[in-house]
């Protein structure tokens, strides 16, 4: 079986497990930056209290960006390591602020992916995984957001070399799936990750992806037998 006919039936049969997936409410491009820099080594529930308490102490963007530091740090702790984020925000919109004039990212919808990949990546703090969430959800661009979840589950099921780091695996997936499958395919792996496929003791005797999944074929049956 050839890697992108795996890839299209894990995308399947996910489909089959779990249906359709829904994103919640898309973000303006600049709003999804930036939960996307407050989610990084936190779970959803902080990231969103960290970002509704930014949004809600400060109107703007503009006054995230030229507030005091102690004052966004104070707003985003929920979400942890607040010292860093904080910083790390600030001079994001710093620097977005100095490169376009305003802090509006739609201008990003007329390039072409890798385009707005690379843009977004020459800022500190913007690896390839934010580039693609901000492209995918905010915008509707096909690109491919590859997290831990998504990397740990592609690996065990064969659909990426061993060795292949997660900032190659991006574009490795992307040139797996169809365009239009990445959005469900993203939602649905991690949905797998967190619930059924875990890092340390992965159920897989209630996984949907038994049959086709390198792991459990050798790994998992060994060690039941």
């Amino acid at each position: 079986m050839e890697l992108a006919e795996r890839a299209l039936i894990v995308h399947q049969k996910l489909i089959d497990a779990y249906g359709q997936p829904t994103w919640r409410d898309p973000l303006p491009a600049i709003d999804e930056l930036v939960s996307t820099v407050l989610s990084q080594n936190t779970n959803d529930t902080n990231r969103d209290r960290a970002f509704h308490a930014l949004r809600k102490r400060f109107v703007s963007w503009e006054q995230v960006r030229d507030a005091e530091e102690a004052e966004v740090v104070a707003a985003i702790r929920p979400a942890g390591l607040a010292n860093q984020k904080g910083p790390r925000i600030q001079q994001l919109l710093r620097s977005i602020s100095a490169e376009r004039g305003a802090l509006d990212l739609n201008f990003l919808a007329d390039l072409d992916v890798e385009e707005g990949r690379q843009w977004l990546m020459r800022f500190k703090g913007v690896g390839p995984k934010t580039a693609a969430i901000v492209l995918l959800f905010s915008l509707g661009k096909p690109a491919f957001p590859v997290d831990t979840h998504v990397y740990r589950v592609s690996g065990r099921l064969g659909l990426r070399p061993e060795k292949m780091n997660v900032e190659q695996a991006h574009t490795h997936l992307e040139a797996l799936l169809p365009p239009e499958t990445y959005y469900a395919a993203h939602l649905n792996i991690i949905r797998l990750g967190r619930e059924t496929c875990h890092a340390r003791r992965p159920n897989c005797l209630l996984c949907p992806l038994q049959a086709i999944c390198d792991f459990y074929q050798t790994s998992y049956k060994e060690v039941r037998q």
